[in-house]
């Protein structure tokens, strides 16, 4: 059975002599031609995010010639996001990233129409700026906005393009649960739940080749292409794998899970995903200590062991004085816990937090009833009291 999707969208009445110039190499490919250009002409694509994955499918698709392009973004650009998000460069540092991302779309082709939603995507918005788009390309790096496009595509009735990324590996599928055929399914049939919280890290933790977004977002941007015009057959059904390192890619089959409940309404996402378990709370509670409480501690003379819970890598960047490594990943094993001194207070910290939350809980739960850890990790140290620590 052909997996090919009838076109998403009608063609334009007629292609400009200016883009019948720009778009020629698409339009002598006998599968595309001009009345492919016509439909990415009528084309509006909303994209979420302009960060790693974002970035590129941006101008990809700036470059096709989509006509109009919606950019859900309210962040600003920071140096950390040029090693991966190349719509941004080092003159964009501290400005929106929506405007940085309008500006390189316009220079790479100014046909082209931008619309900027600087916005939190929330259940409050998210259906309604759906129901103004065609097709979604969802690049965000977290499990909330992740579902919550999910279940907002679902209510709109909208397909959507999905990638992520982590260290070399990247997935990108299509979901659609109004597909013809009964070919429908959404994320949810993938994922049926987010992972426990705590057991995966996000891109600032565990890094991301930079050049892995350009990978896995050229698929994305080539899914919407192909979604758009009714050409090839995407990934919807389909899970592409890849591997950066083996440089090697798969694809798996997607089912309908009969399981899946069906959705009817919007929930709360970060209550649902969840950014640390009820353990790391409860194990937090009266139990943290901010920065100046860490730095009182060190300067009184207090018997404390301050850990890092840290990745070696991380530590090589850079740690507190006085600090002892010793990684969460080792905590959970169960090796780190005995190198945890019996006779001084523990402190734990890692980068902003959450890791050391989690690893709190186990260290209470063995039997070290003093523990604390640190609010905000060494980010949040470095900001209050080490401003010229290098930072990741």
């Amino acid at each position: 059975m052909s997996t090919s999707l009838p076109p998403l969208v009608e063609p334009a009445a007629e292609l400009t002599r200016d883009e019948v110039a720009r778009y020629s190499r698409h339009l002598v490919m006998p599968d595309l031609g001009v009345d492919g250009q016509k439909r990415l002409k009528n084309a509006r694509v909303l994209v979420i995010g302009a960060g790693g994955l974002g970035s590129p499918t941006l101008l990809y698709l700036a470059a096709a010639g989509v006509g109009t392009i919606g950019i859900v973004e309210f962040d600003v650009v920071d140096e950390s996001n040029l090693q991966r998000q190349i719509i941004h460069g080092q003159s964009d540092v501290g400005r929106p990233k929506a405007h940085s991302a309008r500006d390189s779309i316009a220079e790479i082709n100014p046909l082209v129409k931008v619309r900027l939603h600087e916005i939190r995507l929330e259940a409050e918005n998210a259906v309604d700026l759906f129901a103004q788009y065609d097709l979604i390309v969802d690049g965000t790096d977290n499990f909330a906005t992740r579902y919550l496009v999910n279940d907002a595509a679902v209510l709109a009735g909208k397909p959507y393009v999905w990638g992520s990324i982590y260290r070399f590996q990247g997935q990108v599928s299509v979901f659609w649960e109004d597909a013809p055929d009964g070919r429908g399914l959404n994320y949810r049939d993938l994922y049926p739940d987010p992972p426990p919280p705590g057991t995966v890290p996000s891109c600032a933790e565990g890094g991301v080749l930079g050049i892995l977004c350009g990978s896995i977002a050229s698929v994305m941007g080539t899914e919407a292409i192909k979604l758009i015009t009714g050409i090839g057959e995407t990934l919807l059904g389909r899970l592409m794998i890849y591997d950066a390192l083996d440089m090697t890619h798969r694809t798996i089959g997607i089912r309908k899970d009969p399981e899946t409940p069906k959705i009817t309404e919007l929930v709360d996402y970060d209550e649902f995903c969840g950014v640390v378990s009820e353990a790391a709370v409860d194990a937090s509670v009266d139990s943290t200590v901010t920065p100046r409480e860490l730095r009182d501690m060190l300067d009184s003379g207090r018997r404390i062991a301050l850990i890092d819970v840290r990745e070696p890598v991380e530590w090589a960047i850079n740690h507190i004085d006085g600090a002892e490594l010793i990684p969460k990943s080792t905590i959970d094993a169960g090796d780190g816990l005995a190198k945890l001194p019996h006779d001084r207070t523990p402190v734990l910290y890692c980068k902003t937090g959450v890791r050391s939350a989690e690893a709190l809980a186990a260290v209470k739960g063995a039997g070290f009833a003093d523990a604390v850890h640190l609010q905000g990790g060494i980010v949040a140290w470095a900001r209050q009291l080490e401003p010229d620590m290098v930072m990741y």
